[in-house]
């Protein structure tokens, strides 16, 4: 599947958005608490701006704070969509909402490419414009089984599965693929020594 290189940049920030979610934390280690949230203020909204490198981030308040996380709720949404349809009308009205303005730009040395957002768009527009169009064209290309969440039982990160027969199963095959692969030749080993 031949994706472009923006519509690969907004994918790989719908995934690490998603993963921001409190769902998507790994537990605490004995602290009692549930997971937190990796936007649990309006630093971590700025710092994951710059980290992926979204443009024109003004002054932001709790209102943006807010409309990040909704966006970050719609994507979860999409991932979890049990058919094309469902998936398309939650990406309809996602990007429907953030109020697209379709515009060829050439900026900070990259080639010409889209930018589906308004030029003065908030962050959460940005978001969810620029990302909607990417999960748009997973949907168009008849691939929405490639949004995914990770099978290890403790973590349940979102990835999009870009390996070429589809099956990759753990949102990372050193972490989670690994440690279950291990746990199971242990087991394995266990049943055969007893």
């Amino acid at each position: 599947m031949l994706i472009p290189h923006d519509t690969r940049i907004a994918l790989d920030t719908v995934v690490d958005l998603m993963n921001t979610a409190p769902e998507s934390q790994p537990p605490p280690d004995g602290t009692g608490d549930g997971p937190e949230d990796g936007l649990a203020d309006i630093a971590a909204v700025y710092d994951f701006a710059e980290r992926h490198l979204i443009s024109g981030v003004g002054t932001l308040g709790e209102k943006d704070l807010a409309a990040v996380r909704d966006v970050r709720a719609r994507f979860a949404e999409v991932f979890a969509a049990p058919d094309p349809r469902t998936a398309a009308d939650l990406v309809n009205r996602l990007v429907a909402a953030a109020g697209t303005t379709p515009q060829l730009t050439d900026h900070d040395g990259y080639d010409w490419h889209v930018h589906y957002f308004a030029p003065d768009a908030s962050v959460a527009d940005h978001l969810a414009a620029d990302c909607g169009m990417a999960l748009a064209f997973i949907i168009v290309a008849g691939e929405q089984e490639r949004l995914r969440r990770c099978e290890a039982p403790d973590c349940g990160h979102a990835f999009v599965d870009l390996s070429r027969n589809r099956s990759r199963r753990y949102c990372s095959s050193r972490t989670c693929g690994n440690r279950l692969h291990v746990a199971a030749y242990r087991a394995r080993r266990k049943e055969a020594a007893s």
